[in-house]
């Protein structure tokens, strides 16, 4: 069992848009029973009174053009101790990255990555709550996860079967 938390800032857009997108890919290969996959945000910003908000509506829209639904999804922060129960925190940008190592205390087992590595582009994910380009916020983190399926399956069958 494989488990992947997707990281952004506030936990409405890019973080949860991943986890849909990587939850398709994983159900259409017939691998939901070896992925647990998650979504949080280094911020509080979207959640009140210990309520996250839902998936900010221009995100879902765009992920109901593809298919996925999102139903039910509230913004969750990440915390010191997710650390220790997940094997990789994939996040959307280098923002993204610095405040992860301050949460997480550092990455003693280098879990911590950024999406866009997983593809030829590298870089960051823009945050569409900010550029308004959904679209293009889902063609990326769509080619991230496909990377980052391809690296966690049949491509790289040794990290996929080690046991951490």
């Amino acid at each position: 069992m494989k488990r992947i938390m997707f990281v952004c800032l506030g936990n409405i857009c890019r973080s949860p848009m991943a986890e849909f997108i990587f939850k398709d890919m994983v159900k259409k290969a017939g691998l939901e029973n070896e992925f647990i996959i998650s979504s949080c945000a280094t911020s509080t910003d979207e959640i009140i009174g210990g309520i996250g908000n839902p998936v900010y509506p221009p995100a879902r829209r765009e992920l109901e053009k593809h298919g996925i639904s999102c139903a039910d999804k509230r913004a969750v922060q990440l915390k010191w101790a997710d650390y220790d129960n997940y094997d990789l925190f994939i996040g959307m940008d280098s923002s993204n990255i610095r405040n992860m190592h301050l949460i997480l205390k550092g990455d003693k087992k280098d879990k911590i990555r950024r999406l866009m590595d997983y593809t030829p582009r590298r870089g960051d994910v823009a945050d569409p709550y900010f550029t308004d380009r959904f679209d293009i916020a889902y063609r990326d983190i769509y080619e991230g996860c496909e990377g980052l399926f391809k690296a966690l399956t049949k491509q790289n069958r040794k990290w996929y079967n080690s046991e951490e």
